[in-house]
């Protein structure tokens, strides 16, 4: 069901000073940054290993553009860190319907993701306390249209 771990989400209050430290530090530069205004935050991703083929693991930092967003609440509450896990796969919508089958729930249908991907979250409190993300990339859509049906 799931490919690789697609990114480890990481709070934060400052985009680029967080960016920096990972550049700086650990040799990651960002490959990507966009802002979500429905999630509400400006966000970048940095590539840990791989290509940009849909295969990449990435550090995704998330930072609130607004105070109402679900990051900026995450960061009143428990500080800069660990925002959430997600779990790269080739079909997030059949992900979610087996997880969910597994009385798991889950956070609303797949929507738009970072660069170009789908997505869906599962509830904290049904995985162990982390909130978890199911991610299908815009490669990986690209493949599964291209391939012929059975």
């Amino acid at each position: 069901m799931f490919t690789r771990i697609d990114h480890v989400g990481i709070a934060c209050h400052d985009l680029d000073a967080t960016a920096e430290f990972y550049r700086r530090v650990l040799g990651f530069e960002v490959t990507h940054e966009e802002v979500n205004e429905e999630q509400g935050v400006r966000e970048a991703m940095l590539r840990t290993n791989g290509t940009d083929d849909g295969a990449a693991s990435y550090i995704q930092l998330l930072e609130p553009i607004r105070a109402d967003s679900p990051v900026a609440r995450f960061l009143a509450r428990h500080g800069e860190g660990v925002h959430h896990v997600a779990f790269g796969t080739g079909d997030v919508a059949g992900a979610a319907d087996a997880i969910g089958g597994r009385g798991v729930r889950v956070l609303g249908g797949p929507r738009p993701g970072s660069m170009g991907s789908r997505i869906t979250f599962l509830h904290p409190k049904d995985c162990g306390g982390v909130l978890t993300e199911l991610v299908q990339s815009a490669q990986q859509d690209a493949r599964t249209e291209s391939e012929p049906d059975e």
